[in-house]
């Protein structure tokens, strides 16, 4: 919100969630900036009571009049049937006059850049952004904002503050165990998708870090963030705007943070004893912003959490309803014998001036100028108090209470209005380019050949063993963790076999771009991407560049604003569409791409990417059985990332994907058999299985290819 007036004392835009109409009121009344709502669809907050049509445009009118911005959150991945609809949600929030519109789907920011250049796009926390390349990426994309990762420590989010892009960051609320964006546990265990907003919290169901049935372990939850007490670290990274999370929070939660975070911004003091009771999993943490990452973030919701909640809410129900009016209004009345009355009014910005009828000659007895001007003092009900009041009429004249009230009414709806108008900017949209945009997308490339032909197999492996016993004739290409590069050389590698497959997340990117730039040098030209910063990075070395499942792209039109084409060299040339997609939704992408696109066939799926290791947290690395089991007795492997030197930790389904004998279900150009903990016998099995099209043995999973997601 750079440039913008805040409220008196805020040094960044406090920006607080509304899952409904109550809840804006409630944010707008306890000092928000600005708020951020959902509409019925395309919301990562599908089961928040969310805006229709016409409470959206309410929702702009009474921000707007409060001087406050409202955003709309269009941020879950589309499939191609839904194109049009999602166009139609954009077009709408244009001419609505949304001051912002927070996007996740490349095909979303695609629509909003090419049909409505206007309006200015955030990047959502689920497009994974944490570092300065990924900052970039989305400044030179286009983006107006970033909404960065919840994992960065307080000196990050200073250094991606500098970059000349305004950030947004997470000063409270629920964290995911996952980074956002990156968790298909909700998706794979029940087929509600994070990615479609109907994340059904699974994190927070009994996980233990032993190898007996969980049942009162909460391996995967953590506690609610709160940096309410950090305001002078806020104060110095430079963030844009501070964001509250808990669009799926009732108007008190609502209204009891956004009054504590305006109060503690402007260095008031605050019942952080109400914030606490309001919401929390036994207590909160600023883990991440502090750099801490200890076991002290770990928090389940008890009994006793929702009992206090219980408590508090009469008392911060009163508190919002009866808040204090915020501007200051100044009006005039001007009565002349035998002229209309003029009414004046003004906030100290906006002025408007009104005409009524001429006053009437008094029978009995003259209007009095100052009962007059205290009539006319009676706001209550609406957003102002009364500052500067006065009445100047004639002697002999009277106007009734009556019309009084009438004019006051009038003055503030006029008012009202202006103030609205000022901040209201209906935004052109291109309803001819969406067309455009969408009929381009969703026809045949007619440019892949490879459909017809046979599978070719690629291998991601976590370390070159898991090669020893394949048969490498039989594999088109090798996907290796970048850290690996060395391995492959001693290990005579052919160079242009190996795909290099670069870090999901990094607190050291600088240290990633030196390997790349040696793997470079040393003959690797291809490297994977799994989020967005990748692709700036392939491109300042040199490299080309191939997508991973981390990107999600589950539509055509994000494929297709992604490839790689004679005008954008440095695009993708290759690509893994999302395992979250049906088998037939791939096959309909992967015949309108221009590249080849690619599915995964085998493996255990990374459900969430951790930069917490739950069992470090739980039972300490002396004690790490690599796996937390569910209430079911399942067992799901984690990936430690002090293996590799890496920042993250991957949770990996409890059984693998198996389409061995459905493999051309898909029609892409290549399936990728991912490999993470299987020995060098069991990867080579694999692959012949895929190879000889077997059908599976054991326990399997076919993912999500023929079951889909809500």
């Amino acid at each position: 919100m750079t440039g913008e007036k805040l409220k008196s004392g805020h040094f960044a835009e406090l920006l607080s969630p509304a899952g409904s109409p109550e809840a804006l009121e409630a944010a707008l009344r306890c000092g928000a900036d600005a708020v951020y709502i959902g509409g019925k669809s395309f919301s990562a907050r599908q089961n928040a009571h969310n805006f229709e049509r016409e409470e959206i445009l309410d929702a702009v009118r009474l921000c707007h009049t409060y001087g406050a911005k409202v955003y709309q959150a269009i941020n879950t991945c589309a499939n191609d049937r839904e194109l049009s609809a999602l166009g139609g949600e954009i077009e709408f929030a244009c001419r609505a006059g949304i001051d912002g519109i927070i996007v996740q789907d490349h095909a979303c920011a695609m629509i909003v850049a090419r049909c409505c250049p206007q309006m200015p796009i955030h990047a959502s926390t689920q497009l994974t952004i944490h570092s300065e390349n990924g900052v970039l990426w989305a400044k030179e994309q286009g983006y107006s904002r970033v909404v960065l990762s919840r994992e960065l420590s307080e000196e990050i989010i200073t250094r991606l503050s500098g970059l000349g892009i305004e950030t947004e960051i997470f000063v409270h609320g629920a964290l995911c165990m996952s980074v956002s964006g990156q968790c298909y546990l909700s998706a794979m265990i029940g087929s509600r998708s994070a990615n479609r907003g109907l994340c059904a919290g699974a994190c927070r169901l009994p996980f233990s870090a032993g190898v007996a049935r969980a049942r009162d372990e909460y391996a995967l939850s953590l506690k609610d963030m709160a940096l309410d007490e950090d305001m002078s670290w806020l104060k110095r990274c430079g963030a844009a705007s501070l964001k509250i999370e808990g669009r799926m929070k009732r108007a008190e939660y609502v209204a009891a943070t956004a009054d504590a975070y305006s109060k503690a911004m402007c260095g008031e003091s605050y019942d952080r004893d109400t914030l606490r009771a309001v919401f929390s999993r036994s207590g909160f943490t600023d883990g991440y912003f502090s750099g801490m990452r200890t076991k002290d973030m770990f928090g389940a919701r008890r009994q006793e959490d929702e009992a206090l909640s219980e408590s508090v809410l009469p008392q911060i129900r009163k508190m919002y309803q009866s808040a204090p009016q915020k501007f200051v209004l100044d009006l005039t009345l001007e009565a002349r014998a035998g002229q209309e009355c003029r009414v004046r009014a003004s906030d100290g910005v906006n002025e408007v001036r009104l005409s009524f009828e001429p006053a009437q000659a008094a029978i009995n007895k003259p209007t009095d100028p100052q009962r007059a001007a205290e009539q006319l003092s009676k706001l209550g009900g609406t957003l102002y108090r009364a500052g500067k009041i006065s009445a100047d009429i004639d002697a002999g004249l009277m106007i009734p209470v009556s019309r009084l009230n009438e004019m006051r009414r009038e003055a503030v709806s006029a008012l009202d209005g202006e103030r609205c108008r000022a901040l209201t900017k209906i935004k052109p949209f291109d309803h001819g380019e969406l067309e455009r945009l969408i009929s381009g997308a969703c026809k045949p490339s007619g440019l892949k050949g490879a459909h017809a032909g046979k599978l070719k197999y690629v291998v991601r492996v976590q370390n070159i063993g898991q090669l020893a016993e394949m048969e490498l004739d039989k594999v088109y290409r090798i996907v290796l963790p970048l850290g690996k590069y060395r391995q492959a050389l001693d290990a005579g590698l052919n160079r242009g076999t190996v795909v290099l497959s670069l870090p999901r997340f990094t607190f050291d990117e600088d240290g990633v771009l030196k390997k790349m730039t040696a793997a470079f040098k040393s003959g690797f030209r291809v490297f994977e991407c799994t989020n967005c910063a990748h692709m700036r990075m392939v491109k300042l070395i040199g490299g080309e560049a191939v997508g991973g499942f981390g990107l999600n792209i589950t539509n055509s039109l994000a494929a297709k604003s992604m490839e790689r084409s004679s005008s954008e060299p440095d695009k993708l040339r290759a690509m893994t569409l999302s395992f979250e997609l049906k088998a037939s939704q791939i096959r309909e992408i992967s015949k309108n791409v221009g590249v080849p696109t690619g599915a995964l066939i085998y493996g255990k799926l990374p459900l969430m990417l951790m930069v917490n290791c739950p069992i470090r947290a739980q039972v300490g690395c002396k004690n790490c059985k690599k796996r937390l089991t569910d209430r079911t007795g399942a067992a799901f492997p984690i990936l430690c990332a002090g293996s590799d030197d890496l920042d993250y930790y991957e949770l990996l389904n409890s059984k693998p994907l198996v389409m061995s004998d459905k493999q051309c279900d898909p029609d892409v150009d290549f399936g990728i058999l991912y490999f993470t903990d299987e020995s060098p016998e069991q990867a080579a099995k694999a692959l012949s299985d895929c190879v000889e099209g077997s059908p599976p043995q054991g326990d399997f999973t076919r993912g999500l290819y023929y079951r889909g997601i809500i």
